[in-house]
């Protein structure tokens, strides 16, 4: 594999731990315990990285959401935060 697809998947997780961050942020802004599904409409949505149609498919309980790359965001609710996970193939 090239130096720049290794660039390019580091890049990926590094986006989904800023949209991560920027859930974390805006939930300490609110103050108050932020249903899941006003982080995806205020936050995940307007990110442009969410894979939409998969999501609606495959959320689960807790619930996960998919980017169109392939990496997504998982819910953990003992720590009541979003974390990435890798949900599609990486080609090494």
């Amino acid at each position: 594999m090239s130096e720049e697809a290794k660039v390019d998947y580091y890049a990926m997780v590094e986006e989904a731990w800023k949209v991560s961050d920027a859930a974390r942020e805006y939930v300490k802004n609110e103050g108050r315990e932020v249903p899941n599904q006003e982080i995806l409409e205020k936050i995940f949505l307007p990110s442009g990285m969410v894979d939409v149609e998969k999501t609606q498919k495959e959320s689960g309980n807790p619930p996960k959401v998919f980017f169109k790359s392939p990496y997504g965001l998982y819910y953990r609710p003992e720590h009541k935060d979003w974390i990435p996970f890798r949900h599609g193939p990486v080609n090494v």
